[in-house]
């Protein structure tokens, strides 16, 4: 075993100013959702990023079902979307009835496979939802092509995509929903949290209100009604002030924060260039129209096996690397639906032979150089 200190996975970076403003949201009496920082992280997000109206939720999750409540989701619907995903991404529709229909996934940059949408189609589909991987986007041209000459809505689950573009135009606000995540594992972060983007303005005022529990609160305190009451389906989305000021502190230094796992991640690019070329692994790729965010530098091995005791060996040496998605379809509550192993070979392949590194802020150089020299290590 080494007896270096352990490099983890992930390692949640703060910035300097997080508790500085829990204790402001604290002395300004109210640390309940929609108070100032809250709007200030909305206003940022609208304003940075071209979203039509961000509103927070407590997680990516809740972001989604939102998004599921605003497409008008009903019972019997279909939903497609990769297998290859987080759980998050399908419950988000059970929840509502819905089946989600799953289809397979590119092998280079591990995103639905746009190519295979139409023949998912039938006259149950209500939307697809492209998961931008790793922060790369999914081809959102060819997608929102085809869900438009099928009357389909576009939620995209862009929770690992924060500040990633595809062409000239942010991930999160190209569909008529986006779901971001603020998770500890993202690039900007509040423990918990996500928000959803609203990019077609007749769903804005809705929004507002599935998000305030079903009810017409907002439009209350704007003094367009004498009372809020209930008016509509909806829940508790909103977070805390608490959690919007941790997020304010994360936001206001973006830059710095993308800059830092650039660093990182150029650093693992460049140093396993050679070992590519041997055929020793394969570096994930990108897309030409978009390069990502560095939110992940994932190795793909040869075989499962070779991927395994390449995990095993950097454990040996005191860096947690890890596999990432088993393939919703080959879960047991995959298999309730009516799947199998075998539905879909891209998934289950990539899905065995994919390795994450360590990436965050706060990997020193010392780190990093050391991460790389046990891959190189153990693969020779």
């Amino acid at each position: 075993m080494s007896e270096q200190p352990v490099i983890p996975f992930n390692r949640p970076t703060l910035t300097g100013k997080e508790l500085e403003y829990i204790a402001d949201s604290v002395r300004r009496g109210k640390i309940s959702g929609d108070g100032y920082y809250t709007r200030w992280c909305q206003d940022f997000i609208e304003e940075r990023f071209g979203a039509g109206k961000c509103l927070l939720t407590t997680s990516g999750t809740a972001a989604l079902e939102m998004a599921g409540l605003l497409a008008g989701i009903e019972p019997g619907d279909e939903i497609i979307m990769p297998s290859f995903t987080f759980v998050s991404t399908a419950n988000a529709f059970i929840r509502a009835g819905a089946r989600p229909v799953f289809a397979d996934i590119r092998p280079d940059t591990l995103n639905l496979d746009e190519e295979k949408i139409e023949d998912k189609i039938t006259e149950k589909t209500k939307a697809v939802v492209p998961v931008h991987y790793a922060g790369t986007g999914c081809e959102m041209e060819r997608i929102c092509e085809i869900a438009a000459a099928r009357k389909l809505l576009v939620i995209e689950d862009a929770a690992q995509a924060l500040n990633s573009r595809y062409g000239d135009r942010f991930l999160g606000t190209i569909g008529e929903f986006g779901a971001f995540s603020f998770h500890e594992t993202k690039n900007v972060i509040s423990g918990e949290g996500g928000a959803i983007l609203i990019n077609r303005e007749a769903f804005y005022e809705r929004a507002e209100i599935v998000w305030e529990k079903g009810t017409n609160r907002r439009n209350f305190f704007r003094g367009l009604v004498d009372k809020y009451t209930w008016v509509d389906v909806g829940s508790s989305y909103l977070p805390s002030e608490i959690l919007a000021a941790f997020l304010k502190a994360q936001l206001e230094n973006l830059e710095s924060l993308q800059a830092a796992r650039l660093r990182v991640w150029e650093t693992y690019r460049a140093a396993f260039a050679e070992l590519e070329k041997a055929g020793r692994l394969r570096r994930l790729g990108s897309s030409p129209r978009s390069p990502g965010n560095q939110h992940i530098f994932a190795l793909l091995l040869p075989s499962p096996v070779q991927r395994d005791e390449l995990l095993q060996g950097l454990k040996k040496r005191g860096i947690l690397a890890v596999f990432h998605y088993l393939p919703l379809h080959d879960s047991p509550y995959g298999q309730r639906l009516g799947y199998r192993r075998g539905d879909f070979p891209v998934s289950e392949e990539m899905a065995g032979r994919l390795l994450r590194l360590p990436l965050f802020a706060g990997l020193t150089e010392a780190e990093t150089a050391r991460v790389v020299a046990a891959v190189k290590e153990c693969l020779n």
